[in-house]
């Protein structure tokens, strides 16, 4: 009898976190393979509202409309990539949770390795100025003369 409760509460814990998909059964695809695109696609599309959930996980109104205007494209015989360019005129790069490599993004995506590069010289520098200066303080006479007294023995 004691068993079953745990059972339950190690169920729950595993499959808790998982999450929860907000693409309503009315908003799907009777083609499986079509419904498998518009996954796919809904999944690199951001919702605009939420900023971090891709439309796929979001329950804002504007991510079903998004999700919805997907597969009508789907269905209409775009391609991927087709419907992908078809949102992003609309909404802008800002809408793809991963944007695409343009020179509007150089700086986007150069950003991270030009930081790390700066780090790095900037350690460098300041490496060599610090390895250049002496550390402590100047010997007083009397021990200048002791450690000339040690150096003798």
């Amino acid at each position: 009898m004691r068993l079953l409760p745990r059972l339950l509460i190690i169920l729950f814990v595993i499959f808790a976190p998982l999450p929860a998909f907000a693409v309503n059964p009315d908003e799907m695809l009777s083609d499986p393979a079509l419904e498998a695109r518009a996954r796919t696609l809904s999944a690199e599309l951001r919702c605009m509202v939420c900023q971090n959930q891709s439309i796929d996980d979001s329950n804002a109104d504007l991510a079903k409309d998004l999700r919805l205007l997907v597969r009508e494209r789907i269905t209409d015989g775009d391609s991927d990539d087709e419907v992908l360019n078809y949102i992003v005129s609309r909404y802008g790069e800002f809408v793809l949770l991963k944007p695409r490599f343009s020179v509007r993004t150089l700086l986007l995506w150069g950003a991270p390795v030009l930081l790390i590069l700066a780090g790095g010289i900037a350690l460098i520098v300041f490496a060599r100025k610090r390895a250049g200066k002496p550390t402590g303080s100047k010997l007083t006479e009397d021990e200048k003369a002791r450690l000339a007294e040690l150096l003798e023995k």
